[in-house]
């Protein structure tokens, strides 16, 4: 009995202790988290985390020809600067990064997670809706390039206060100037006054 009271005063202590370890290392709480629905991979020595396309707001669609967000988080493991020079898309036209590139330094990161953009798929190919995968290719200066499926979220919930990409007004071609009506060139050496009708004069 004895030693029956002594484990459950030791378990009574180590409860405590335990708590006050798990809230020094991340402890759970009630504020929400958003699950890292995004894809993740690494090429070389750069890891590449949540990278995802911001869709349209749930039951949409962003329609061909339009544009989209893409956000995800890159960091350098390796001993040199690497940069992200380039990505490209088959869901479309283009792909723009603010700027024109992403710097890397070694054993550092750069998070390209919004909510504002700075990579944004440009004249999308087709009609796109939350729950597709897109195929993005990002492309390093040293580290090469890596292609990887990307998941389309709806712009709800967490990602609801994320900004779309905006969609380029097209412009209205300028006509071109009027052609001049061309006049026709007066003879030289002739006198263009019309000349008098003669007048006759009554004879007595």
């Amino acid at each position: 009995m004895f030693r029956r009271r002594l484990l459950v005063g030791a378990i009574a202590l180590l409860v405590p202790a335990l708590a006050g370890c798990e809230a020094g290392l991340n402890a759970p709480t009630l504020e929400f988290h958003p699950a890292a629905a995004g894809a993740t991979t690494s090429v070389n020595e750069i890891s590449i985390s949540n990278v995802f396309v911001l869709g349209p707001q749930s039951g949409g669609t962003l329609p061909a020809g339009s544009s989209a967000s893409l956000f995800l988080g890159l960091y350098n493991n390796g001993g040199s600067d690497d940069t992200l020079v380039s990505a490209t898309s088959t869901a479309a036209k283009s792909v723009t990064i603010t700027g024109g590139s992403v710097s890397l330094p070694a054993q550092s990161g750069v998070n390209l997670t919004g909510p504002e953009p700075m990579v944004v798929l440009s004249g999308l190919t087709s009609p796109l809706s939350g729950g597709e995968n897109v195929d993005v290719t990002l492309k390093f200066q040293n580290a090469g390039p890596v292609t990887l499926p990307v998941p389309v979220e709806p712009q709800s919930f967490y990602y609801s206060t994320y900004s779309q990409a905006a969609t380029p007004t097209p412009t209205a071609p300028t006509p071109p100037p009027a052609t001049p009506t061309p006049t026709a060139p007066t003879p030289s050496g002739r006198s263009t006054t019309t000349p008098a009708t003669p007048t006759a004069t009554p004879t007595r």
